[in-house]
């Protein structure tokens, strides 16, 4: 790779500072000098190795262009082509069948609490939210200033937000516009994993944190979107699949660059699109089709979380709140029993090159976000580390 070769680097942890050069070793290579930690961050996230070093072969040269991708006009045939295999393979991926589109848009997660209800209140004024944690929570906050929104149920506890209410705990409006779900809760670690069937009303959902982790049934979504920092790939592009029949429902008011019957006329690319995010998800797609898609990469996220959720529930010195069939596989908060170590905890973490693992402002603790790319060899060093640390070792 003639870009990897000519790096060089110097990377300082605590106690060493490796100087590098050349091209990158595996990873099993480089793990005893922590050139590569195991990252946990909540997003942006840990990507796979093999997407950052193509990308880093190709940054000035794609294909034989003579242009990194960053470089190339969004209408040109080069771009195009990258374009249209993402969408093809994210298409493959998600099994998402005709009558819904893809658009790849800015704005985020965040985005969309807004973009949502400018492109679905249409002549109705009420949106049903199931609050599950604080990202859900935020949905229905920033619904309010397009509509009367609507809390149908509220899974929040003396312990804070802990399950997923059952459907038939779901209170819903008359006739609501849509009714609201956030899938995963990266903050409070809380999942969905039963989708019901609410018949004529579209179903919203903020998938995040855990969409391309496992397989699911787009058809059952009048609207599925996630920011792409956790499993699709950089931040910056935002993935919107949404059913062709709500495409006329948008507010008057709603922008043009985020109305989603504008953007999908014109194949996304209305507004300039975040060109290199959209590449890198590519790249995340291939990837990920090479894992064998996802039935496969669910094993292995299955995997991971027993280990880990095996070592939490195995100790009274380490506590997860999250009732078992709510837990998310992909973000996992836990508590020490004794909250006074925890920046000892930290500290140690870090040194092993464990990092990102201190726990939302807003809930405390510590949080281990075990995505795609985060490979069952780092879930183990974390279990052992945290076994070393309760018994004194570290």
């Amino acid at each position: 790779m003639a870009v990897c070769a000519k790096a060089q680097t110097a990377i300082s942890f605590p106690g060493a500072v490796i100087s590098t050069s050349g091209s990158f070793p595996p990873r099993q290579a480089i793990r005893g000098s922590q050139m590569r930690v195991f990252n946990f961050s909540a997003g942006p996230a840990a990507m796979p190795e093999e997407v950052l070093r193509q990308a880093a072969d190709e940054m000035l040269d794609w294909n034989g262009s003579g242009m990194s991708v960053m470089e190339m006009s969004h209408r040109g045939a080069e771009f195009m082509s990258i374009h249209e295999a993402a969408l093809t393979d994210l298409r493959e991926l998600l099994n998402v069948p005709a009558s819904h589109r893809i658009l790849f848009l800015q704005g985020g997660g965040i985005g969309e609490n807004a973009i949502v209800p400018l492109n679905l209140l249409g002549t109705k004024k009420t949106a049903d939210f199931i609050v599950t944690g604080s990202w859900s929570q935020k949905s229905f906050k920033e619904a309010q200033k397009y509509g009367t929104p609507h809390i149908a149920a509220n899974g929040k506890t003396e312990q804070g937000f802990t399950h997923v209410p059952h459907i038939a705990e779901w209170h819903l409006s008359d006739d609501p516009a849509y009714v609201h779900l956030c899938t995963n809760e990266t903050i409070d670690g809380v999942e969905t994993f039963e989708i019901p069937d609410l018949g004529d009303i579209p179903l919203v959902a903020d998938a995040s944190s855990h969409i391309l982790s496992r397989p699911m049934d787009v058809a059952k979504y009048g609207v599925l979107f996630g920011g792409a920092q956790k499993n699709i790939g950089m931040a910056g592009v935002t993935v919107v699949i949404v059913r062709e029949d709500l495409l006329d429902r948008a507010l008057p008011i709603c922008p043009s660059a985020f109305e989603w019957k504008t953007v999908a006329e014109n194949n996304s690319m209305y507004n300039t699109p975040p060109t290199y995010a959209i590449y890198i998800a590519g790249l995340v797609f291939k990837w990920l089709k090479k894992q064998g898609g996802l039935p496969a990469i669910e094993a292995r996220n299955a995997e991971k979380a027993k280990l880990l959720y095996d070592t939490i529930d195995s100790s009274d010195f380490y506590v997860n709140k999250v009732e078992r069939q709510s837990r998310s596989r992909m973000n996992v908060p836990f508590f020490l029993a004794d909250e006074s170590r925890n920046a000892d905890f930290l500290a140690g973490a870090k040194s092993r090159g464990l990092l990102q693992l201190k726990g939302h402002k807003s809930v405390g603790g510590m949080r281990a976000s075990i995505y795609n790319a985060v490979p069952l060899e780092g879930v183990k060093t974390l279990v052992e580390y945290m076994k070393d640390f309760e018994q004194g070792r570290a």
